[in-house]
């Protein structure tokens, strides 16, 4: 298949980056000390001074770096071929703002952790049950925003005050074993809208080993295409995730891998949402190999009635979803869940592939719509 050869050939393109060590000093710098300066190694202990110097290393080291209330850790425009080290314990004060906490773009670029590193967003300052619906103003995590030809691996995260990764115009970035750690929001309630991965208007991002906790969807694609999930787990959060889909600058999903994950104690599973009188497509999607258990809404759900976690139950046909398959998902779910809701506009969800699905233990639905030929509700 398309999608799994090109995400097995974007695991074996990725590689560790050489660091040449810093010459002598001159006493007149040339240009060409200079360039060399700039394949040092260099350790920073504060954000200013990274965010400031970022360009003069070709390997940085983030040392257990305290970053200010209201700052963005700023890694944005990095020197090509670039490897950023977190080291020791990267932690957050806390305002209300929009963030992000921490900003990355560039060319080759490597984003590692070390051995027992940790970064804290300190999520439980912000967290009211409101999310990004209201309540105190919360910074996003980490912005993944146009990154090219770049590897994020190894990363331990915790306690993020909302969404985490915003992969946003990536074109071959690899996401590989990062670990999400939201649990302690489940206090009373406390966390909302943790997304895990958002992927929008990118090519080619192909995120493996994932281990999420978290209280929204582990993955949701907005926009993009070619784009893999594989080997992943989730827990506590809303599913797998395609969109929601319409009304944003990007409407268009295609070429899209989900592969070999479970899912766990989360309230969907399996899910496609298109929102309501917009426009926009989804095609040649994938989800197979998907292990479910402990859901406790929807195993499968497909819907193009969406609105902002309100469905409207009155399907629009501007956002099509065709060339869909869903092979070997299975697993039981609570039994006020339901096994498989299917809400399609007529004419608009076309040429499916529905094979071995077996989700039992819930509810059969009987509001399905259009569903259509090969698939089952």
């Amino acid at each position: 298949m398309v999608h799994l050869s090109l995400f097995t050939a974007a695991l074996l393109s990725a590689g560790a980056s050489l660091v040449a060590a810093a010459p002598a000093a001159a006493p007149v710098p040339t240009a060409a000390a200079k360039l060399e300066e700039r394949g040092s190694t260099c350790t920073f202990t504060n954000a200013a001074s990274a965010s400031k110097s970022k360009t003069s290393c070709s390997t940085i080291v983030l040392s257990n770096i305290a970053v200010p209330s209201g700052t963005t850790l700023d890694m944005t425009k990095l020197n090509k071929g670039t490897t950023v080290i977190f080291e020791g314990t990267t932690s957050f004060g806390y305002k209300e703002w929009e963030g992000p906490l921490l900003s990355f773009s560039g060319t080759d670029i490597t984003i590692k952790g070390a051995s027992g590193h940790g970064i804290d967003g300190n999520g439980a300052k912000w967290w009211d049950g409101e999310g990004s619906n209201g309540g105190k103003t919360k910074p996003k995590m980490f912005y993944a925003h146009s990154l090219t030809d770049s590897t994020i691996e190894n990363l331990n995260v915790k306690n993020s005050p909302v969404q985490f990764m915003s992969i946003n115009g990536a074109e071959n970035l690899k996401v590989i074993d990062v670990t999400f750690d939201n649990s302690d929001g489940d206090t009373d309630e406390l966390g909302h809208n943790t997304d895990a991965f958002d992927v929008g208007s990118s090519t080619g991002v192909y995120i493996s080993g994932a281990n999420v906790k978290n209280q929204d969807d582990c993955l949701a694609i907005n926009s993009g295409s070619d784009i893999s999930f594989t080997g992943g787990t989730c827990s506590g959060g809303h599913g797998l995730s395609i969109g929601s889909v319409g009304g944003r600058d990007d409407n268009d999903v295609s070429n899209v891998y989900i592969y070999n994950n479970k899912i766990s104690n989360s309230q969907n599973g399996v899910r496609i949402k298109t929102v309501y009188d917009a426009t926009g497509s989804v095609s040649n999607v994938t989800y197979k190999d998907i292990t479910l258990s402990n859901i406790s809404k929807y195993g499968i759900v497909i819907e193009q009635d969406y609105e902002n976690g309100s469905p409207t139950g009155t399907p629009t046909t501007g956002v099509p979803i065709t060339d869909l398959t869903v092979s070997a998902v299975s697993g039981s779910i609570s039994s006020s869940a339901t096994d498989v809701y299917i809400l399609c506009g007529k004419g608009s969800c076309s040429d499916w592939t529905w094979k071995s699905v077996s989700v039992t233990g819930g509810k059969t639905s009987s509001k399905c719509e259009n569903v259509p030929s090969g698939a089952s509700c």
